[in-house]
């Protein structure tokens, strides 16, 4: 089997620093989304709805600065914004286990400290995503986003494993002392990288923040490509939220199965996330873009439809249901997500990809909140298979949005962006030809 480090990508040594960066910070952020619930419930106390306003700081977080953030990272360099950013966040994390060890740790420092960060990591996503065209070349972008889904699948498995034992025996606020040291090392790896990016616009260049937002969000409502991936997204983002919603009670209470085996079906989804990593390379090359993000979706449904057709009275069969969404939903979506980041990388230029990304990432948590709630309070109502069934229905529809449009046609990613997205708002709307598909 060819060797995969063999890549010409892996002597791009800005790349290697990038991919190394975002590797270990992953792994310490997974382990603070486990120890900062823990270190409410277990050190201060917390009930459900203190928890439950913890854990959802960061979507709150998305909503509220996420288009601002994009915005910003189009008018800055974006290697300072990252490098920052994790300064920032290892400095909020590290206040927590000093609190500890002063005595003076409150469940208000954990929200402050949760909701900051969070504003931090929403930069340094909207940054991220906008820096990696810099490092690398575009016919490789499906190959380096396919690189970080693998070990950032890698880094969840392993995050999700040790952080309940490092809790146990550190304790929680000091295994969050580890993410904050992730962080600094990803800095420092950033800090590294010598690769000059495009200079920002001059100061007296710049529109007022308001219309550099709406220019975002117009570049994604113009572009049929891109408008189709947005939809496609949230449609995804909601049902991967309605299964959500409904899987450990369902599989606690109706199938009647430990908490070890739901644990275990859990940690699959990290190994078939990365073998859709893995994967997703090889299969754009040889079916094209735009098919394999429509059978993605199509995946991803069927995976998720294996959930409501658990028997309750078979465990074995039940948990074979249970395991066959894992490896079938989580590597599809995996690919899904790599092939539809490469295709913004590509189609959008370079001072526009902040505020691209952030109008996906915010239209999708957007969908993500409703899709939780509605499908708690339908599981109250209609129950927890009868809500289950519901869920398949997000990649069915997001499959037929990608059909009816011009990913469909889309075989290769194009040679730059002027063919797509790159044009003004202004050139798209007057250009009878701007909804071309590219690459077919």
């Amino acid at each position: 089997m060819r060797n995969p480090f063999a890549s010409p990508l892996w002597r791009n040594q800005a790349f290697v620093r990038v991919w190394s960066a975002a590797t270990i910070s992953i792994f310490g952020f997974l382990i603070t989304r486990i120890a900062l619930p823990l270190v409410a419930i277990l050190t201060l106390g917390a009930g459900a709805i203190e928890v439950a306003v913890l854990r959802s700081v960061d979507l709150g977080a998305t909503l509220v600065v996420g288009l601002v953030a994009g915005a910003w990272v189009d008018r800055l360099r974006r290697r300072p914004i990252l490098i920052w950013a994790d300064l920032g966040r290892a400095a909020l994390l590290a206040s927590i286990p000093i609190a500890f060890v002063l005595g003076v740790l409150t469940f208000w420092q954990l929200l402050v400290v949760a909701a900051l960060a969070a504003v931090l990591t929403t930069f340094f996503d909207a940054a991220d995503n906008a820096f990696l065209p810099t490092v690398v070349e575009r016919e490789r972008l499906v190959e380096a986003n396919s690189a970080l889904a693998a070990s950032g699948s890698v880094a969840e498995f392993a995050g999700f494993g040790v952080s309940g034992i490092l809790v146990q025996i550190l304790t929680g606020p000091i295994t969050i002392l580890i993410n904050a040291v992730t962080y600094v090392v990803s800095a420092v790896l950033l800090m590294t990288i010598r690769h000059e990016e495009a200079p920002p616009p001059k100061v007296e260049d710049r529109e007022p923040v308001l219309d550099e937002i709406r220019h975002g969000l117009r570049l994604v409502r113009h572009d049929r490509t891109l408008r189709a991936f947005a939809i496609a997204q949230m449609l995804l983002t909601a049902q991967w939220r309605v299964f959500g919603a409904v899987f450990f009670l369902f599989a606690l209470d109706d199938l009647k199965l430990s908490p070890a085996i739901v644990g275990l079906v859990a940690a699959v989804g990290g190994g078939s996330s990365f073998i859709g990593a893995v994967v997703a390379t090889r299969s754009t090359t040889r079916w094209g873009i735009g098919r394999v993000a429509i059978a993605s979706a199509l995946l991803a449904a069927l995976g998720h439809l294996f959930i409501p057709l658990a028997p309750a009275g078979l465990p074995v069969v039940a948990l074979l249901c249970l395991l066959a969404q894992q490896l079938i939903a989580d590597s599809a979506e995996t690919v899904y997500d790599v092939t539809e980041v490469s295709v913004r990388q590509t189609f959008v230029r370079d001072r526009e990809l902040g505020r691209v990304a952030s109008t996906f990432r915010v239209l999708a948590v957007a969908a993500q909140l409703l899709a939780t709630i509605g499908a708690g309070l339908l599981g109250e109502v209609i129950g927890l298979r009868a809500t289950a069934f519901l869920a398949p229905l997000g990649g069915l529809i997001a499959a037929a949005v990608l059909w009816w449009s011009p990913v469909r046609q889309l075989r290769d990613l194009p040679d730059s962006p002027t063919a797509s997205a790159a044009a003004t708002s202004a050139e798209r709307l007057l250009d009878p030809e701007r909804d071309r598909p590219v690459g077919g």
